[in-house]
């Protein structure tokens, strides 16, 4: 991978660094924003970094993702519960996605590889 990806992840608890042990073995270079209510914040994060992907975690996963999209317009699904909906929203060009709190490295490996997947270097 010539490019290295960049995925910001933002929890509501202020969880998130399981699924970026997951990303960094697949290669991505990753940010966890710190602290309680970090979703809300994923949009800034990704648009001041200029981040590839980013993952909003909550009850529903929709807060941070639904922010990011109204702040900055990017492409989101939420409301997901399994990494191969995750898989398919990256398939289908979103690159906000919100999940339930999951923090799994095999999520963030897994989304990492959907992405090289769709955007080969």
């Amino acid at each position: 991978m010539s490019t290295q990806i960049l995925m910001v992840i933002g929890d509501r608890l202020g969880k998130g660094q399981h699924v970026a042990v997951g990303a960094e073995k697949a290669g991505a270079k990753v940010i966890v924003i710190a602290g309680v209510a970090a979703d809300m914040k994923l949009g800034d994060v990704m648009n001041a970094e200029q981040a590839q992907l980013g993952i909003s975690f909550c009850g529903s996963g929709g807060a941070g993702a639904i922010t990011a999209q109204t702040k900055y317009g990017y492409k989101v699904r939420y409301g997901m519960r399994s990494i191969e909906e995750g898989e398919t929203a990256i398939a289908e060009g979103c690159t906000v996605l919100g999940f339930g709190f999951m923090d799994k490295e095999e999520l963030g490996e897994r989304l990492i590889k959907a992405y090289v997947k769709k955007y080969p270097a």
